[in-house]
């Protein structure tokens, strides 16, 4: 069985499909901000001291904290 990937471990310019979440507590905030399951993710940059990361989900950008984007599991 393949390990699940995470929106941390994405490269710039990689697309993806997000399949749940890894924290429950953190989940809510997530969903909340339009992270759903099942909607496209697009994994834009890096900041310069690696965190946090910007990605589009949902036709509009979004920083999230290493953290975060850790425990957002991916299909690619």
């Amino acid at each position: 069985m393949e390990s699940l990937k995470s929106i941390a471990e994405m490269l710039p310019g990689e697309t993806a499909v997000i399949s749940g979440f890894r924290d429950d507590m953190l989940s809510v905030k997530l969903l909340e901000m339009g992270l759903l399951p099942g909607t496209v993710v697009r994994f834009n940059f890096t900041a310069p001291l690696g965190d946090p990361v910007c990605i589009t989900v949902s036709g509009y950008d979004l920083s999230l904290r290493i953290a975060e984007a850790s425990t957002i599991t991916i299909l690619n």
